[in-house]
């Protein structure tokens, strides 16, 4: 294959790897494996969550989710799959909507979920359909056609199962006669954040049987989320006080607990700033765990650790419990036991499992023991307290879950449950590990590396870090191939990537967290990623003359900072990032709660501040070749910040810069196209400015002929040869047409190598259009003919070309769109003069002068025997001065060129003849 179509079709493609990650220092040589990776293999890969035990521990359901096409979103669905070792899955729900948090009845007989999906009678294919708001759903657990149990104008925020008639939820109140009188009105107008005009949102009960509603509450805040205790008689729920809470944190959340059976409810942790962002119930309905968002500071709660707190549910009073482990919860799902909890303990680039057990107020950890447990990242309980399932991975092994049997503290026989993307295995391998360098303050920073496919000791390779959002994200040593992050698809082209947990990342610990607050952020990560790079250096392993950054939200904002204070980095890909603070605080939905924590101050308090942190003032010293992205819904980073870096370096001139937009876009990229589009232009950019190595965009169309020209270089060998025998000559085969003999096809390589005995062409193309043939030899074939035959064949003149080739648009064969022989065809559609070039280009790669060529009387002609005047080549003439004149369409042309005689490429000429009768 021709190297430059080669480029192109591999920068479509990642090959994702398989191996576990590497101790420092161990052999990083990559493990040999089959098979191409695409950019659909990750943008298309399915997702497992939501796992929930049935009561009896034979069945777990759970969520796939996956992105579909057609939609161009993606779907999710309810499985279900038997926990006995065989692998049984049975898909319980289907369609084109998101099924959510799946439920089990308490006697395992229906499962309540929430779906997008339309009620009965309305059409999901129906575009002008309104969409559904999310309802409550049932299904029989044994299968059949789920149905709605709500129609609510308001989305169901949380439900759970009160017993086996009951479920309880949280949503807000029906619409007011203002709210409808203003959809009458077609009035989208809002009003931001007014709470008279806000309605509440409160608990209710509805009845399996006949979905009849109960309103259960008559709180004026709004509950977000509701969880039910075993024996149904108490809820805990977290209210929300304030609507601007998220932009401020001023008014919190309070924990409430109701008693269903009395109406009553009581308020825990009053007068305290206590943040709690889970609630699971103890098996036994005596109390209850509370997972708490921690941060020392006053006023903010935007760098935190999770801390667990008990309440019993006599008093009503939280106690915490002591974890005995300083970074606190890694995830804020606990699994409770009869005896205590099982937790996920944050630790760095992975998790740790520990079983807790009480006795009367103290609490003992003890870690866990079996397969996977360094790399378990997700897990549900049966309710007899062993029937586990669990999410295992690698940063280079695809997930999947397994059950096993939790004895104590040991998990154990472990087998796997689900068969996720089975088109993955078997696919080539690589080898990453962990890297620990000093960063600033002289501390210790944690990293994970991942080593090019094609690694070869002693090699220096180009180095990208991979810069995770947050700030309080973090990086672990678990899948995570995206469209903002296609990390081993970059370490396909033959790279390093460095992904880096810099000060500020989460599942560290407090200190770690809070470190870039009150005016340190940007000062400290800045150090630990430039630190990390020259490490990576220092090993030997990175070129540093090609060093790349690139990242979304806050790792597109440390990419800005980092090449606006350095030249050192030769390409940078920046998604939905910050520039310049000053704009920022209003116009996000958490404005004073990061940057009044992150800068101390807010920027009307001290606008200096806010500049000197703004690398917008900068870039106008900014070297690095950047490409930016952002979407125009986004509320956490605005729109006008990426705009703003482009018009500064666009302005300025002084290197490359290049803007995509995704209307209707919030923060993450949903639709399939845009995704897909992030990751085409990162490709190219990359290859451009660091790989050297650029490709043009793609002109050739998915599921065109010349597609699957290029796939299989090359068609089918004729078998026989057209023409009739004159006088031992083959000569073309002629009908009558315009007052003319005409021959019905244009003359084959094999009738014009009877003339010509040094014209050669490939074996088995003797019935294709004898081509490259100049006006000259042209016509001396036509003498030539006329000789052996006695009959007066000829070129048609000018004039004849004006009626012959007037006409003649055929009807493609079964494996053509329709039309002729033109460039139209084989790419599938009507290419413009500069795809035509490049086209052009492409088709070069089939080899041979002329690949587009098809076998004369491949179209069928329209009301005559006359093939192949539109397309396949172009045809000389005799011009009313005597000259070679072209006529017809050639297939290295579109079919809307009206003339080819200055265009027509050499290789696409050649000729039939014409005779007067």
């Amino acid at each position: 294959m021709h190297s430059f179509l080669r480029r192109f079709l591999l920068s479509l493609s990642v090959v994702l790897l398989t191996a576990p990650l590497a101790p420092a220092g161990v052999d990083a040589t990559p493990i040999p494996g089959g098979g191409v990776w695409t950019i659909d293999d990750i943008l298309l890969a399915e997702r497992a969550g939501s796992f929930e035990v049935s009561p009896d521990g034979a069945w777990a359901v759970w969520v796939k989710t996956r992105m579909d096409k057609k939609k161009g979103e993606q779907v999710s669905n309810l499985m279900l799959s038997r926990l006995d070792r065989s692998k049984d899955e049975i898909t319980l729900s289907r369609g084109r909507q998101r099924d959510s948090s799946p439920r089990w009845s308490p006697d395992g007989t229906k499962i309540a979920f929430l779906s997008t999906r339309p009620r009965p009678g309305k059409d999901e294919d129906d575009d002008n359909d309104e969409p559904s708001k999310t309802q409550l759903w049932l299904i029989d657990a044994r299968g059949g056609d789920p149905w709605p149990l709500t129609k609510l104008d308001r989305p169901i925020r949380s439900f759970d199962w009160r017993d086996d008639e009951t479920i309880v939820y949280a949503a807000a109140e029906a619409r007011s006669l203002r709210e409808q009188q203003a959809d009458e009105d077609k009035d989208t107008s809002q009003v931001v954040e007014v709470a008279e005009e806000t309605a509440p949102a409160r608990l209710f009960s509805v009845a399996v049987a006949d979905g009849a509603v109960t309103r259960l509450t008559r709180n004026d805040d709004w509950v977000g989320s509701v969880k039910i205790s075993p024996d149904g008689r108490w809820a805990v729920a977290l209210h929300e006080r304030s609507l601007s809470f998220k932009y401020d944190h001023r008014t919190l959340p309070v924990v409430k607990l109701h008693d269903l059976s009395s109406g009553e409810s009581r308020a825990l942790f009053e007068e305290q700033r206590v943040l709690i962002s889970g609630i699971e119930w103890s098996p036994d309905s005596k109390g209850f765990y509370l997972v708490q968002n921690y941060s020392s500071d006053p006023v903010y709660f935007t760098a935190t650790i999770q801390r667990l707190h008990y309440a019993d549910v006599e008093s009503a009073t939280p106690v915490a419990v002591d974890l005995d482990w300083a970074n606190g919860l890694g995830t804020a799902r606990i699994l409770p036991t009869a005896d205590g909890f099982l937790a996920l303990l944050a630790d760095g680039v992975r998790y740790r499992p520990a079983r807790y057990t009480r006795s009367g107020s103290a609490w003992t950890r003890q870690d866990l023991s079996g397969p996977h447990v360094r790399n378990l990242f997700d897990w549900a309980l049966g309710a007899d307290g062993t029937t586990l399932v669990y999410e295992h991975s690698t940063a280079t092994t695809p997930p999947q879950w397994y059950q096993a049997v939790l004895d104590g503290g040991a998990i154990e026989n472990a087998a796997e449950l689900t068969n996720l993307n089975p088109g993955f295995r078997g696919k080539p391998v690589h080898a990453t590990r962990v890297e620990r360098w000093k960063g600033a303050r002289d501390e210790e920073v944690e990293g994970i590396l991942y080593f090019p496919l094609d690694y070869e000791e002693g090699r220096h390779y180009p180095l990208f870090l991979s810069i995770h959002g947050g700030p309080t994200g973090y990086d672990m040593d678990q899948w995570d191939q995206s469209y903002g992050y296609p990390k081993l698809l970059i370490a396909q082209k033959g790279a390093f990537l460095l992904e880096v947990n810099y000060h500020g990342s989460g599942n560290y610990g407090l200190e770690w967290v809070e470190s870039i607050c009150c005016g340190n952020y940007y000062d400290l990560e800045r150090v630990d990623l430039e630190n990390g790079v020259d490490h990576v250096v220092g090993l030997g392993l990175a070129d540093p003359e090609k060093l790349a950054s690139m990242g979304w939200s806050n790792g597109a904002i440390l990419t800005s900072e980092l090449v606006s204070r350095s030249t050192r980095y030769k390409v940078a890909s920046a998604g939905a990032g910050d520039v310049e603070w000053i704009s920022d605080w209003a116009n996000v939905d958490f404005g004073a709660s990061f940057d009044n924590y992150y800068f101390g101050a807010a920027p009307y308090e001290d606008p200096e501040l806010y500049v000197r942190k703004s690398p917008y003032f900068r870039l106008k010293d900014v070297v690095t070749p950047t490409i930016l992205y952002t979407g125009t819904a986004d509320r956490n980073v605005p729109p006008s910040q990426s705009w703003s870096h482009f018009r500064v370096m666009q302005q300025v001139g002084k290197t490359p810069v290049r803007f995509v937009l995704f209307p209707g876009e919030p923060h993450g990229l949903r639709k399939y196209v845009h995704q897909k589009r992030k990751v085409v232009e990162d490709l190219a950019w990359f290859d451009r400015h660091l790989f050297g190595s650029e490709v043009s965009a793609p002109v050739v169309k998915e599921g065109s002929p010349l597609e699957a020209a290029l796939a299989r270089a090359g068609f089918a060998e004729a078998a026989g040869l057209y023409g009739r025998q004159v006088n031992g000559t083959l000569a073309p085969e002629s009908v009558s047409h315009a007052d003319l003999r005409v021959s019905r096809f244009e003359v084959t390589r094999a009738q014009y190598a009877a003339f010509d005995s040094k014209y050669e062409f490939p074996a088995g193309t003797g019935n294709y259009p004898a081509s490259g043939i100049t006006f000259e030899q042209a016509q001396a074939y036509a003498a030539w003919l006329a000789e052996r035959t006695g009959e007066p064949w000829r070129l048609p003149t000018a004039a004849e070309a004006k009626t012959l080739y007037g006409r003649g648009k055929g009807e493609a064969h079964s494996e053509s769109t329709g039309g002729e022989n033109t460039l139209d065809l084989w790419a599938g559609y009507s290419p413009n003069p500069e795809d035509a070039a490049r086209l052009q280009e492409k088709a070069a790669a089939l080899g041979g002068e002329s690949p587009l060529l098809k076998e004369v009387g491949w179209f069928r002609s329209r009301g005559t025997q006359v093939f192949d005047l539109g397309g396949n080549v172009a045809e000389w003439t005799v011009g009313e001065d005597g000259a070679g004149t072209l006529a017809g369409g050639s297939a290295d042309l579109p079919s809307g060129v009206a003339s080819a005689k200055e265009v027509a490429g050499e290789p696409y000429r050649g000729f039939r003849v014409v005779a007067t009768p």
